[in-house]
């Protein structure tokens, strides 16, 4: 069987067919418009003439999303900042022109399970996939199960401590100011620095970065104990930040964790992911397996 995949970004759209990293036999990149103009160009890579059929269809969304099966606007985009986006139903439109399954979860847990298929989160059945890019997100497995509770893993809007007198820059996120996303991200950096992440070379810019970074990562280590963090996203291409976020990690862990022994170090505990840009539409296809396998 075939399976089809979307990955729907606040910036751009990826649809694909395939089966998996050494399968992708069609794919197609736009950027993300409108609701009914985006979600019409997927749904015409779907079905244009000559197509391939697919069993069913895989959706990874930026959020927040609705994944209540139980809910009404199961499906949906909820009260994301991103403009004209906010209560949009994904896969309710989706379902006015694909007429397969179709699987819906985070941007994040869907590039979380491509790593734990096929990349580096095989063989754990706990772990953290982190990415930083625009905004920061995060989802991942517990007990080999995706996280899903309340609502999603929402590890971008954590509160992380913010000194105004050494950083007096106010945060970019419309909801809660200084959380970790509103200093953190891609966003944040540009707004702070005044030009993209590739473009800055002042070193303070990459010391506070890896510093907030670790500090919402040693949360994560602390509360959910992953057997492994995975991170990934535009903002670590820079290639000093994973090396110090090693460091400051480790600083701030200060020996309670001993992540040597129990983890075989920081270098292969917390690692950039095997599939890299490719993990969140990999993901998805792995969605829509599971959702095709659950319908036969």
């Amino acid at each position: 069987m075939i399976y089809g995949a979307i990955e729907a970004g606040g910036t751009k759209w990826v649809c694909a067919k395939g089966t998996g990293p050494d399968d992708l036999r069609e794919n197609v990149v736009f950027s993300t418009t409108t609701p009914e103009e985006t979600i019409r160009r997927a749904i015409a890579f779907f079905n244009e003439n000559g197509a391939e059929p697919v069993a069913a269809v895989g959706v990874g969304s930026f959020g927040p999303v609705e994944l209540r099966v139980s809910s009404p606007s199961w499906g949906s985009i909820t009260n994301t900042p991103k403009p004209g986006w906010q209560n949009t139903n994904i896969i309710g439109l989706l379902e006015e022109g694909i007429d397969v399954p179709l699987a819906f979860d985070t941007d994040v847990n869907a590039a979380a399970i491509a790593e734990h298929r096929w990349g580096a989160a095989r063989g754990l059945s706990t772990f953290y996939y982190i990415t930083v890019g625009t905004g920061i997100g995060a989802g991942g497995m517990v007990n080999d199960q995706l996280m899903h509770g309340l609502v999603h893993p929402e590890f971008g809007h954590i509160p992380v401590p913010h000194d105004r007198d050494s950083d007096p820059f106010p945060g970019v996120c419309p909801f809660h100011g200084d959380c970790l996303e509103g200093l953190a991200s891609g966003e944040a950096l540009r707004a702070r620095w005044g030009k993209q992440g590739e473009l800055i070379t002042d070193d303070r810019a990459w010391a506070l970065e890896a510093d907030y970074l670790a500090i919402g990562i040693v949360s994560a280590i602390f509360a959910l104990s992953p057997q492994r963090i995975v991170i990934g996203g535009g903002v670590m291409k820079q290639p000093s930040l994973l090396p110090r976020i090693h460091a400051r990690v480790l600083e701030l862990v200060a020996g309670y964790i001993d992540i040597d022994e129990q983890a075989g170090g920081i270098d292969r505990y917390i690692v950039a992911p095997v599939l890299g840009d490719r993990a969140g539409v990999l993901g998805a296809i792995e969605l829509a397996r599971a959702c095709a396998l659950s319908h036969v």
